[in-house]
């Protein structure tokens, strides 16, 4: 089971970036899948969670109306469109997908999801 996250770059404040996360040796149509991220010197913070029929969806405070998580489970990719960036937003961002049950809900827990990415980096200057 591998789970590819891409998209990450560098961008100015203000700027946009959509992240893809492709997985592929197993399906997770039914399971909750996310995007967390970890700045330099900090701990590994929720971004994004999206239940497995993509109904449901959880963002942390400091995202909340700039980014958009969403699912495409015919391409079994989940996404994270990201606008109004911030130099604050500047992290490894990792997709993270679970093996429970979740088609309705979803985890902030980071420790319910079994299988992460291996992070892509995101950079907004100022």
């Amino acid at each position: 089971v591998q789970l590819q996250a891409s998209g990450g770059g560098l961008v100015q404040a203000g700027g946009s970036l959509r992240l893809s996360c492709a997985a592929s040796g197993r399906r997770f149509s039914r399971n909750a899948m996310g995007w967390f991220r970890q700045a330099p010197g900090k701990e590994r913070d929720i971004v994004a969670v999206i239940s497995g029929s993509g109904g449901s969806t959880y963002y942390a405070d400091s995202v909340k109306g700039r980014f958009t998580i969403s699912r495409d489970n015919a391409k079994s990719t989940v996404y994270l469109q990201m606008n109004s960036l911030k130099p604050d937003d500047t992290a490894d961002y990792y997709c993270a997908a679970s093996t429970a049950y979740s088609d309705r809900i979803y985890f902030e827990d980071a420790n319910k999801y079994n299988y992460w990415g291996q992070g892509t980096q995101v950079t907004v200057s100022s």
